[in-house]
């Protein structure tokens, strides 16, 4: 009897820590495990960027100062690498300067060596949450792409027309066809954007065009 290979089940979350002092990425590893918390450990930003990518939500706790590539640098550097993984700073060299350039880019907390362990845990919480928000918004947002290029370039004519407010006859006009062909193309817009009324379609459009206030409420 062959007994199949055990199954591995991908973790809920992970949180990434680079710092080059081995005694801190041990703590760390120490008083994420008694949270229940899976971690992977890296000594350089080099040695992060070399591992293959996850694709759970997470967050990266990130020392400041390290030989090499500063964490800093590599916060202004992850944007153009299409990182968007929320990020800790903790640092036994920190000034006021740094937490403020840290934070207006972008990081979840900024936590000087020693640090209180809750303070860690709880921006850890908070930066998981961040990453499971906006892993959602990208996945309807994929969707709602892919519904938009479903439909066919005359009914995507008709649907730009209709969220601008023209009537049906106006359409036609516009398109110079039928004002069969638009209600036609209008059903069909309607059934594949899976829109239940015309707000909700100008709604999805607004999305699709980058409306960041529609976005957030998708």
């Amino acid at each position: 009897m062959t007994v199949p290979p055990a199954m591995t089940v991908p973790p809920a979350a992970l949180i990434h820590v680079i710092d080059d002092d081995p005694s801190v990425r041990a703590a760390l590893e120490d008083l994420l495990a008694s949270m229940g918390l899976e971690t992977r450990l890296f000594t350089s930003t080099r040695e992060f960027l070399a591992a293959p990518p996850s694709d759970v939500p997470g967050c990266l706790v990130l020392d400041v100062r390290m030989p090499g590539q500063s964490g800093l640098e590599f916060q202004a550097q992850m944007e153009a690498l299409g990182l968007r993984m929320p990020v800790i700073f903790i640092t036994g060299h920190g000034d006021i300067a740094m937490a403020v350039r840290a934070m207006k880019a972008g990081a979840i907390e900024f936590l000087a060596k020693p640090f209180d362990d809750q303070e860690l845990l709880d921006a850890i919480h908070r930066g998981i949450e961040h990453d499971r928000l906006r892993r959602a918004q990208e996945g309807r947002l994929s969707d709602l792409r892919r519904r938009f290029e479903a439909l066919a370039p005359g009914e995507q004519a008709v649907m730009a027309l209709v969220v601008r407010g023209l009537l049906n006859k106006q359409i036609a006009a516009e398109l110079g066809v039928s004002e069969i062909t638009v209600k036609v193309r209008r059903s069909r817009v309607m059934l594949k954007m899976e829109a239940n009324s015309l707000p909700e379609l100008v709604r999805l459009s607004d999305i699709l065009h980058g409306s960041p206030a529609d976005e957030g409420s998708m």
